[in-house]
């Protein structure tokens, strides 16, 4: 009579036999990759959308311009067919428009409460000028409007547009020095772990060299594991992170800051590489102070 005869272990699975499978460094090296993948989430949905509503700010304030013309009561109507005229005759314009008083008093409307005075109050008259493509010559319209109307002052947002372009950069920068710092916090925290665990088990490794194991075989029992560890955490980081961006305030027609957070598009898919870098990164880390700390109790 045969009974039937276990299946080998492959020496994978062995491998990972060598490592205990919980204890501090499980829980530590689990909850670590956890929690600093859920934060790198939460630093790339920021970074992108505040750069994403930078630009779109950029853009916006780069397709118009404003001319603002102050001038005593008897001349304003005057030079203001005057700046309507030049504008007409002004390649690189696609349109321009006269801002009447009902919409000059619903622009200071959220700072002056409604039914603002304004035909008593000396509020420059606003033209509103969108550029065409190719653009009108900026420095031209300005000396043209200098000479047929002296009151007028053409505003094209450079002082608005530049900060506003530095700013998309370094939220950018500064998003991806984050994901950096969180990459090397979680790689010197599953160094810590991996070492602690080699050291825990120091007269397990001696036996296993005393049977012949050799140093490369007990470094990869002890990165696998870490790296399967580092890969679970990851995955469920990155989804408690993507249930936490998809629960913020969507983006607001108005382009408020403070909605819109999230990711847009293909963005959603950016996440999804978290663990795999995690991965990579515990491969790394583990690999290291594994052979470290193996030539240290040889």
């Amino acid at each position: 009579m045969k009974f039937p005869t276990a299946k080998p272990a492959s020496p994978a699975t062995r491998a990972l036999e060598v490592v205990p499978p919980s204890g501090p460094t499980a829980w530590l090296t689990t909850f670590t990759a956890g929690a600093m993948t859920f934060l790198c989430v939460f630093a790339l949905a920021l970074s992108l959308a505040s750069g994403r509503l930078a630009t779109r700010w950029s853009e916006a304030l780069a397709k118009t311009a404003t001319i603002r013309l102050s001038a005593p009561e008897e001349q304003v109507q005057i030079q203001t067919d005057a700046i309507l005229a030049t504008l007409a005759t002004t390649p690189g314009i696609a349109s321009y428009r006269l801002i009447d008083d009902d919409e000059t008093r619903t622009l200071l409307e959220p700072w002056f409460g409604p039914g603002l005075p304004v035909e008593a109050l000396p509020i420059p008259r606003l033209i509103e000028v969108v550029e065409a493509d190719p653009p009108y010559d900026s420095l031209g319209l300005k000396q043209r409007l200098t000479a047929e109307a002296p009151g007028a002052i053409l505003d094209d947002h450079t002082r608005w547009r530049r900060p506003l372009a530095e700013a998309a950069s370094r939220i950018r920068l500064l998003g991806v020095l984050s994901i950096a710092l969180i990459g090397a916090t979680m790689a010197a925290m599953i160094t810590l772990a991996a070492r602690a665990a080699l050291a825990t088990n120091a007269q397990e490794i001696r036996v296993l060299r005393l049977i012949g194991a050799r140093d490369s075989y007990i470094a990869r029992a002890f990165v696998r594991r870490f790296t399967l560890r580092t890969l679970g955490g990851a995955a469920i980081g990155a989804a408690a992170g993507l249930l936490g961006v998809a629960a913020l305030p969507a983006a607001d027609a108005a382009g408020g800051f403070l909605t819109g957070l999230g990711f847009t598009g293909w963005g959603w898919l950016w996440p999804l590489a978290l663990p795999t870098l995690a991965a990579i990164v515990a491969f790394l880390a583990t690999r290291r102070a594994a052979f470290q700390k193996l030539r240290e109790l040889t």
